[in-house]
């Protein structure tokens, strides 16, 4: 992988970029919260960095950063002006105008699957896409630029799990084009992409 690559993936996919985390947009990150009613559905951004932290280089975290205005008023989220007491610098840089933070996605690469060395999968480990920004493809758009990642890495397919019930993001991976494959990780349904082929586009909005 390029360092171009690295540095943002997937640039203008869907209107999206995904940057690497850094201290230029980590407190924007820490702000992002999807609604309450998705709360027991995925872990938090801080959460996520821990692991992240904690599982080194399986994980790779991004910023979802829209390219274009998103609603609202923009660059405020990622603008990141230090508080009367901050340790940080009196003036950080801000992002372009129409760009903002909207949310935080991590995949997980080449991971040993229930400890089998002869079963090694990437994929989607964590989506958040703030409660304010969403309904407006965010989330499709990080998936997608997730899966070209992959690709590019010689990945032939992506899984994701996640919780089944009223509101779980199951439709959202089914109109990604993502297939139960009948297993269960830790209770939760696994889903496999194949990435031989485009990723479809789901027709109805992230939630």
């Amino acid at each position: 992988m390029s360092a171009a690559a690295g540095r943002a993936a997937a640039a203008g996919a869907g209107g999206v970029r995904l940057d690497p985390v850094t201290g230029e947009n980590i407190d924007a990150l820490l702000e992002v919260a999807v609604r309450p009613d998705q709360d027991h559905f995925v872990g938090s951004v801080a959460k996520s960095l821990a692991e992240a932290y904690a599982h080194g280089p399986v994980a790779w975290p991004r910023a979802i950063v829209a390219t274009r205005p998103s609603g609202g008023t923009t660059g405020e989220a990622a603008t990141g002006d230090a508080a009367p007491g901050d340790d940080g610098p009196s003036a950080r840089p801000t992002r372009p105008s129409g760009e903002e933070v909207v949310g935080f996605v991590m995949a997980f690469l080449d991971v040993e699957w229930d400890d089998d060395p002869a079963d090694v999968r990437s994929g989607l480990w964590r989506l958040n896409v703030d409660a304010a920004h969403q309904g407006r493809g965010h989330g499709a758009a990080a998936v997608r630029a997730v899966c070209a990642e992959l690709r590019s890495r010689g990945c032939s397919a992506a899984y994701v799990t996640y919780h089944e019930g009223p509101g779980s993001p199951a439709p959202f991976y089914a109109g990604l084009g993502f297939v139960p494959t009948g297993e269960l990780s830790e209770g939760e349904t696994v889903a496999r992409l194949d990435l031989h082929q485009d990723v479809a586009d789901p027709g109805a909005r992230d939630a």
